[in-house]
């Protein structure tokens, strides 16, 4: 099961929910894919074809949305 958090200028940013325990979100789009850290601090964990471009744009959309992310994060792992 994959949870969707956002669908934002075509990426996806979600969860996968048979995965490791540290906070993180995966992004996707026709473009590539990312997997970010959320804990300790924000970093990238691995990236398959995006630019930088797309890195930093995706990088900021989860810095101004960091709450909601680890809020969503933490309700569907709680349950």
């Amino acid at each position: 099961m994959t949870p969707t958090i956002f669908n934002e200028d075509g990426y996806r940013y979600f969860f996968f929910s048979r995965e490791e325990s540290r906070m993180h979100v995966h992004i996707t789009s026709g473009d590539g894919e990312a997997k970010f850290w959320l804990e300790p601090e924000i970093e990238l964990a691995n990236n398959y074809h995006y630019s930088r471009k797309h890195l930093k744009k995706v990088e900021q959309f989860i810095e101004d949305h960091y709450d909601e992310i680890i809020s969503a994060w933490q309700q569907y792992f709680r349950d």
